[in-house]
């Protein structure tokens, strides 16, 4: 028997990123078709090459989504497959690339957009972005790019509202986004949250990053539970604007 060959830590991350883009959502998933045939197939081979005894756990977990009566349970296979895919991504990121700490000319405003929108693709749960001036520009520069099924929260200043909460409308009622947005005054910094285990902490607006002076994205590592739960907190005592 031939032995397999060896996969590197950024081939292997660069599967499962592409595994997390194309996945099924978690009602589709139960239908029998050659495409969650082949996703489920490949989800085991790359966990098969990540780390064997978990793949084959993975199998009860391929039984459970294909449970044709029990939707609880076909529900709870799913998410233990997107847990999985993600803890894979987390680990192999910290073994190749490592936190993101990114510096940003004036004028480099592409650059800057492109790695919001990596962060942004990456999520398969939620996005919170976190800044006093979000406005409509914000809404079309990003929304698109967040996968529909992802919850996306806004914690923002009253100060664009008047511009923002018009186009979270209108983006809502065309693609089903589900968004919701709350103020709160005293904010100041600029954080991403992704998927509740991720942040990153922006020198600008998100809708100026590179326009108007240079600045960084930089991923928070070593303080991430401690920001978390802050804005956690102001998010909870904040004002629901929608």
């Amino acid at each position: 028997m031939s032995v397999p060959t060896r996969l590197t830590d950024l081939q292997l991350l660069s599967e499962v990123e592409e595994l997390l883009r194309t996945r099924p959502s978690e009602t589709a998933i139960r239908e029998s078709t050659e495409e969650n045939f082949s996703w489920i197939g490949r989800v085991s081979a790359v966990m098969a090459r990540l780390d064997p005894v978990a793949a084959a756990l993975l199998m009860t977990t391929v039984d459970k989504i294909n449970d044709p009566v029990n939707i609880f349970r076909s529900n709870t296979g799913y998410r233990e497959i997107m847990i999985a895919l993600n803890k894979a991504r987390h680990e192999l990121r910290m073994r190749t690339v490592g936190p993101t700490n990114v510096a940003v000319p004036q004028g480099a405003v592409f650059d800057y957009f492109d790695e919001i929108r990596k962060a942004i693709e990456a999520a398969t749960q939620e996005v919170f972005f976190v800044d006093p001036y979000l406005d409509a520009e914000f809404v079309s520069r990003y929304f698109p790019h967040i996968r529909g099924g992802v919850r996306v929260r806004l914690l923002t200043s009253n100060k664009r509202l008047a511009s923002l909460l018009p186009a979270i409308d209108m983006f809502v009622k065309q693609s089903g986004l589900g968004v919701a947005a709350r103020s709160s005054t005293g904010l100041h910094d600029r954080y991403l949250f992704v998927d509740s285990t991720t942040c990153y902490q922006s020198g600008a607006s998100f809708k100026d990053g590179g326009r108007l002076a240079p600045t960084t994205l930089t991923q928070i590592t070593d303080a991430f539970s401690a920001m978390w739960t802050t804005y956690e907190a102001i998010w909870n005592s904040g004002h629901v604007e929608r």
